[in-house]
């Protein structure tokens, strides 16, 4: 395996670097960097689905709650950006909206790299905070709630049928970041996949064409994870309800007062360096669910 065999090689180019400068920086990074690597790679076999190797769109929506839940929301968009910074995944924003005082009320990532979907395809459902609100002038503790939803960036191996009589296409102005036309024209493109009742929506390419094509690629993607979880349903009724995203019964608990705990509800993996956890160290909480199968 291609994988396998980079691992290798750099094994080898670290080894003989470390002979001449066991004391330089860059040497010891790039141990640590392999050894991490390497730790990530023992567990290749465990994505086993057809879209595990996919790159991933990660969609991340702040619930009732106003500007706490915007505030979570964006701390959220931060954690998994990170996360995708220490696989040396690449990450684009595809549409963002801001909230109203603070943080974001939902964005769309699009992040690329081998086996983005596989490992984030658990990450899908409702993540819960408790602290200090930092917008409550008497210093309540406050519960917040945000969803997260993940579905495979399918490439063209992958046929998924889409008939234009079933598509509603609409255009609007277009609200933050993402080019030169935003807030002069109207570039951003809304499809509705109308028999699922699926919409996309792509704000950040540079013109409406580009919009569309993001747009429809989004839609094909959904319309993928979409009957992969009809085929779960049929096969397994347990395992489609895990992927169903419903308020009240979050997956994963950040709790950051009156202690330091981040618990994964399924698994009962747990950490107490919420910080860490908060800069991108989820791949503990992943690797539980995917052992699992």
């Amino acid at each position: 395996m291609a994988e396998l065999n980079s691992l290798e090689t750099e094994y080898h180019t670290l080894a003989e670097l470390y002979q001449i400068a066991p004391d330089d920086a860059d040497v010891i990074a790039g141990i640590e960097k392999l050894s991490d690597d390497a730790h990530r790679a023992k567990f290749i076999t465990l994505f086993r689905d057809p879209a595990d190797n996919n790159g991933a769109f990660l969609f991340i929506q702040a619930g009732a709650g106003g500007t706490e839940a915007q505030d979570w929301a964006q701390m959220l968009s931060r954690m998994y950006a990170r996360w995708a910074e220490r696989h040396g995944f690449s990450i684009d924003i595809i549409e963002e909206h801001e909230g109203d005082t603070a943080g974001i009320k939902n964005i769309t990532y699009r992040i690329n790299g081998t086996r983005a979907y596989g490992w984030l395809k658990n990450e899908i459902g409702v993540h819960r905070l408790v602290r200090i609100s930092p917008f409550n002038a008497n210093g309540k503790r406050q519960t917040s709630f945000a969803s997260v939803d993940v579905w495979p960036d399918v490439d063209d191996t992958i046929e998924i049928e889409i008939n234009d009589k079933d598509l509603r296409i609409d255009t609007y102005r277009a609200s933050g970041a993402g080019g030169q036309h935003v807030n002069k024209t109207d570039s951003a493109v809304r499809i509705t996949h109308i028999p699922t009742n699926t919409v996309v929506t792509c704000q950040n390419e540079r013109s409406q064409i580009q919009n569309k094509e993001m747009a429809m690629k989004m839609l094909r993607s959904r319309l993928y994870e979409l009957e992969m979880q009809k085929r779960a349903a049929e096969q397994d009724a347990a395992k489609a309800a895990q992927k169903k995203i419903e308020w009240g019964s979050q997956i994963r608990n950040y709790v950051l007062y009156p202690y330091q705990l981040v618990k994964d509800v399924r698994t009962g993996v747990e950490k107490t360096d919420s910080d860490a956890v908060l800069d991108g160290d989820l791949d503990d909480f992943m690797l539980a669910l995917l052992q699992r199968g």
